[in-house]
This record gives structure tokens, C-alpha cells and sequence, in this order.
């Protein structure tokens, strides 16, 4: 009884995160809930993300499961694009542990240099039924002091 009061408290105080903007309930008699998270990008602080996720107050390990929405927030420099990671895997710009057993939802910023775009991909470090779980969302440097126009 007392390691699952302990559970519960450490859980709850996991759940309190200064980044959290939204909490849905799914049901009365789940302890599952979404949570939306707000994350700006630490390079490209003109990108602001939110990311949903389910958090299970009472298990070990969250579902996999997830969404994410980046949008132009802010000024986005030429400077700034300069400073990222410009490789075919970019680079992970945010980590949650999803688990006590090494699950976590991670972030990678990704730049489309053809299309002059930022991808963010947003997956899960654990496979769960046969796949991983992820999602994907852009950010165009068109219209942005960083969108350099082509030679044509």
C-alpha cells in the first residue's frame, strides 16, 4: 500500500511541468489523460511546438502514441538557420522519459534545405505493436527574414 501511495505522489508531481498548457481527461474511470506541452525551439526561438501525448498516472510506462504542431511564433533569423544542425538526421532538440524502462518522446529538428523548411519529428524510443510511433510537422522559412530566394 505504501509503494503504491509513493507511485501515485511521484507520478503526480511529474505530471506538474511548467511547459504544460493542456490536460483532457479521457474518461472518469481511466487514469489516462492527454496532456499538451508548449516547446519553442531553443535555436529557431521563432518556432514554437506543441506536442500531445497520453500520460497514465498509474503505470510504469505511457503509451507511445503522440501529436505535434510546430508553427512560426516569432522571428526566424538567417543567423538562426545558420546555427542548426544541418544533417539528413538534424538533431534531437527535446527529450521526455516516457518510462521506467528507457521509453522516451523525443523531438529532432530536421532542415529541408530543397524546400527551405523546418521538419520537426516528434517519436516514440520504444517500439510498441510492431511499430514506433511518430508524427511530423513543418515549418516553412517562406515569408521569414530567413528564406533566401533562389537564382532562377
Amino acid at each position: 500500500m505504501k509503494n503504491v501511495l509513493l507511485i501515485s505522489i511521484f507520478s503526480l508531481l511529474l505530471g506538474c511541468s511548467d511547459d504544460e498548457v493542456g490536460d483532457v481527461s479521457l474518461g472518469f474511470l481511466t487514469t489516462k489523460d492527454i496532456k499538451i506541452s508548449v516547446f519553442v525551439d531553443p535555436i529557431v526561438t521563432g518556432v514554437t511546438c506543441h506536442i500531445a501525448n497520453i500520460e497514465a498516472d498509474l503505470d510504469f510506462a505511457d503509451p507511445s502514441d503522440g501529436a505535434i504542431a510546430c508553427r512560426q511564433t516569432g522571428v526566424i533569423s538567417p543567423e538562426m538557420i545558420d546555427q542548426i544542425d544541418k544533417s539528413k538526421s538534424g538533431e534531437v532538440v527535446f527529450k521526455k522519459s516516457k518510462s521506467i524502462l528507457f521509453k522516451s518522446l523525443k523531438i529532432r529538428r530536421i532542415y529541408d534545405a530543397s524546400s527551405q523548411t523546418l521538419m520537426y519529428v516528434s517519436y516514440s524510443t520504444k517500439e510498441t505493436s510492431g511499430s514506433y510511433k511518430h508524427s511530423l510537422s513543418t515549418v516553412p522559412l517562406w515569408g521569414t527574414n530567413a528564406y533566401k530566394v533562389k537564382a532562377q
